[in-house]
This record gives C-alpha cells, sequence and structure tokens, in this order.
C-alpha cells in the first residue's frame, strides 16, 4: 500500500513538473511569436526571423503535448487528431526556420533570390500556418467543450481562421504588400499569436487542480 502510495505521489508530481514546463514553453513561444514578428515585418532580417521561428517550433511541441494532456477526455480521437496536426505545423515550423537560418549562414551558390521561392520543407507556410491553423481550430472547440477555459478557445478560434487565412494568402496572392496578407500577418503576429500562447501557458502552469476548481463553479 505504501509503495503503491508513493508511486502515486511521484506520478502527480511528474506530472505537475510537466505541466509547469509545457506552460513556461507556451509562454517563452508567445514571446518568441512577437520577436519573429518584430523581425520579419519590422527589422526585416533574415537572420533573427528564420532564428525565432525554429525556436518557436521547438517550443511549440511540449505546449501541444500539454493541452492534449487537458483535453484528451473530452473526446479522444479529436484530441489525438489535434495534437497530430498541431505537431505536424510544428515541426514544419522548425524545418522551416532552419531551411531559412542555413540558407543565410551559408547562402547557396545560386544566380536566383532563393526568398523567392517556396520552402521546400514548408511550401508557402502550408505546415506552419495552414495545419497548425487546423490543429489550433481543433484544440480551440476541445477547450470550449471542456470548460477550461472559454475566452481561450474563442481566441483560438480567431487564431485558427486568421493563420489558414494567411496561408492561403501567401498560396495565391503571393505579394506579402497586399493589405489581406500585411493586415492579417499583423493582427496575427503581434497579437492574437503571442496573446493565445501566453494565455495558454498560464492555464497549463496553475495546473490541473485549478481546472477541476474552475469547472465546479
Amino acid at each position: 500500500m505504501a509503495t503503491h502510495s508513493t508511486t502515486a505521489s511521484a506520478n502527480m508530481a511528474s506530472a505537475s513538473a510537466f505541466e509547469r514546463f509545457a506552460g513556461l514553453s507556451a509562454i517563452l513561444a508567445g514571446a518568441g511569436s512577437l520577436l519573429y514578428a518584430i523581425s520579419f515585418i519590422v527589422l526585416k532580417s533574415a537572420g533573427l526571423s528564420a532564428l525565432f521561428l525554429m525556436l518557436g517550433g521547438l517550443l511549440t511541441i511540449p505546449v501541444l503535448t500539454g493541452l492534449y494532456a487537458r483535453v484528451r477526455e473530452v473526446e479522444p480521437g479529436f484530441a489525438m487528431l489535434a495534437l497530430l496536426l498541431g505537431i505536424a505545423g510544428a515541426l514544419g515550423t522548425l524545418l522551416h526556420g532552419g531551411y531559412d537560418l542555413a540558407n543565410v549562414l551559408n547562402p547557396p551558390a545560386v544566380n536566383f533570390n532563393l526568398a523567392n521561392l517556396p520552402s521546400s520543407v514548408d511550401p508557402r507556410g502550408l505546415l506552419a500556418f495552414g495545419i497548425t491553423g487546423l490543429g489550433v481550430l481543433a484544440f480551440a472547440w476541445l477547450l470550449g467543450k471542456s470548460g477550461l477555459a472559454r475566452g481561450l478557445s474563442y481566441l483560438g478560434y480567431l487564431l485558427a481562421v486568421l493563420l489558414i487565412v494567411l496561408y492561403l494568402g501567401r498560396l495565391i496572392i503571393l505579394d506579402p504588400k497586399n493589405p489581406l496578407i500585411a493586415v492579417v500577418a499583423l493582427v496575427s503576429g503581434f497579437v492574437v499569436n503571442p496573446v493565445w500562447y501566453v494565455w495558454l501557458g498560464t492555464v497549463l502552469w496553475r495546473g490541473r487542480g485549478s481546472y477541476k476548481n474552475n469547472a465546479t463553479h
């Protein structure tokens, strides 16, 4: 009995530690998202934007894992689908950033501008924006259904729409100076995306206990 109690306590401590790790990762991902927007839109620094894009993809992986652990009991199948879409988007973002950073640090000997070509690992942001948007959409629905954070759920819907529109704009319109792409990029990059991750980070950091308390009220 004592051994079982000790094991259960250790498991709870381990879960709490991961939730805090996921929460911290989310807060850092939110800050990184804002820094990416600043470096890409304001500073126009290819190196910095590639670095923050890569770090953002890496930080998102534990965030999505922690979020999945929170909502999987609501709809296990949809929760797994949301996680798979989110991880695919995060890995695509990570690889896209790494690809861009590699070209900045060691430009290949070519006679054309690589910036005008779609990334071979994430063409026009298919994973970083399109698939990530679908993953956020699924998680937003699960958050709303769970009652964990309805405001965060609504913000997630908005973020998902902005990401999908941004992907379609980059795919079809292409010109980053087009008002549709520019406005969506500004709103998502400077406001919605950072706020979503920081808010999600605080929810994960507080732990499952606060979720249970909120659910009873």
